[in-house]
């Protein structure tokens, strides 16, 4: 079941405001205690230096945490903050834009960074590829990329834990479906060269089932 990617509705896209924070507070516990945070850490440490400043366009940064982990490790970093649901973005920092990620509203690289995380696997190829393209054109640098890594432990995971972290309905229903929609790390190197990304280079992280992406311009 897990030779293909398989991507299905889910529910936050329709969740009332108060439910869909309950899944974003989910979310980030799982990057924060689950290796989502650790893993953006490792793929920004062999990228960036501790001192260095730089500008960074966070797609489909949802609840800002992404950002917020960024800009304390880092403080030279300016991060903005992007996504479609203003109701997912009203806790994000600014600066903060509510815009469509297939048509960002910037110049071609207006950032030296264009960082996306868990925003890839909700698509499919075709439209995965369209993404990188225009995360690569608005970038100056080089383009980050953190997602789900499709195996059966992650598979596994929310069910099984949720009597002890008492997940949400939407985050179970989601995560697995999320998982389903993941991908392989040949699978995505294979989407950013058909996007025409130069030179991407994929990392697999366990025990996390993360994959990052480093593709630079520069």
């Amino acid at each position: 079941m897990f030779a293909k990617r398989r991507i299905q509705p889910e529910l936050l896209d329709h969740a009332p405001p108060d439910v869909a924070r309950k899944n974003l507070t989910d979310l980030v516990r799982i990057n924060t205690y689950f290796g989502g945070h650790s893993t953006i850490r490792k793929m920004l440490a062999g990228t960036i230096g501790q001192q260095e400043e730089f500008t960074l366009l966070d797609v489909g940064a949802a609840s800002g945490d992404t950002g917020r982990v960024i800009t304390e490790l880092y403080p030279g970093a300016k991060v903005t903050n992007l996504d479609y649901n203003g109701v997912n973005l009203s806790s994000a920092s600014y600066p903060k834009v509510i815009a469509d990620a297939f048509q960002l509203p910037f110049s071609s690289e207006r950032f030296d960074y264009v960082l996306s995380s868990l925003f890839l696997h909700h698509f499919e190829d075709e439209r995965v590829e369209a993404l990188l393209r225009e995360f690569y054109r608005v970038a100056r640098r080089a383009i980050l990329i953190a997602d789900l890594e499709r195996h059966i432990l992650p598979y596994i995971f929310l069910p099984i834990s949720r009597p002890f972290f008492t997940w949400g309905d939407i985050t179970v229903h989601d995560g697995i479906r999320s998982v389903r929609a993941a991908f392989k790390a040949e699978e995505l190197v294979k989407l950013a060269k058909r996007a025409g990304v130069a030179n991407p280079s994929v990392e697999t992280h366990r025990p996390a089932f993360r994959l990052t992406l480093h593709a630079a311009k520069i």
